[in-house]
């Protein structure tokens, strides 16, 4: 069955057979915690996005969006689409370790948790194109309380909430190890529906894929 915020926070109470308030108040962590265990393990083309904007001129740093996880690609529009490759910081700013050596951009990083470094620095701006792995919005904050691991990933999504809701609640270790065990279960097979991690730049390295049994 599919859940919504409302169903899915019930559904854990009976398993857990807990109304305790504090348990009950921290039902909207739990399960966001469960949700960034899932997306952070397995990538698929359904959380795949793509955004337009620029680089700016003279800026090395490019901003990230608000949902951004992991990168696919970069590409800037100089005369025609060109692919940014993905380095470490270390290599970019080794390679021009003067913020004032300007050209058109050849490589991306990841700065920080809210930004993009670029070599070289750019000498004009550049409308870019970036293809990335988002975060969905939680099933704890979208406007109706559905999502789509509640709706499609059900079994994945209610098993990694059981995992959290027993190392909160300091549950029976014995059926802390069942669901352990089903949420691997339900994760492997929610993998096989889609990609299998990667946390390389898939221009440059091509996307890593589960193979199908």
């Amino acid at each position: 069955m599919a859940f919504t915020f409302t169903t899915l926070k019930q559904v854990i109470q009976d398993y857990c057979e807990s109304n305790e308030t504090s348990f009950v108040n921290n039902l909207p962590t739990i399960i966001q915690q469960a949700e960034d265990k899932i997306l952070k393990t397995v990538q698929l083309p359904d959380f795949r996005k793509n955004v337009s904007g620029s680089v700016a001129n003279n800026n090395q740093y490019l901003v990230m969006p608000s949902d951004f996880l992991t990168p696919y690609s970069l590409a800037i529009d100089n005369s025609g689409f060109e692919y940014l490759l993905f380095k470490d910081v270390n290599f970019i700013r080794q390679a021009y370790p003067l913020t004032s050596t300007q050209g058109a951009p050849k490589y991306y990083g990841i700065f920080s948790r809210t930004a993009f470094i670029i070599g070289p620095t750019p000498d004009a701006a550049y409308d870019a194109e970036l293809h990335y792995f988002h975060k969905p919005e939680s099933i704890t904050a979208s406007s109706d309380g559905t999502s789509w691991l509640g709706t499609n990933a059900e079994s994945t999504l209610l098993y990694s909430c059981l995992v959290e809701a027993y190392t909160y609640l300091k549950g029976d270790p014995d059926l802390m190890q069942v669901y352990t065990q089903r949420y691997l279960e339900a994760m492997s097979k929610l993998e096989e529906l889609g990609e299998g991690y990667s946390t390389t730049d898939s221009y440059r390295s091509g996307e890593v894929r589960k193979p199908r049994g």
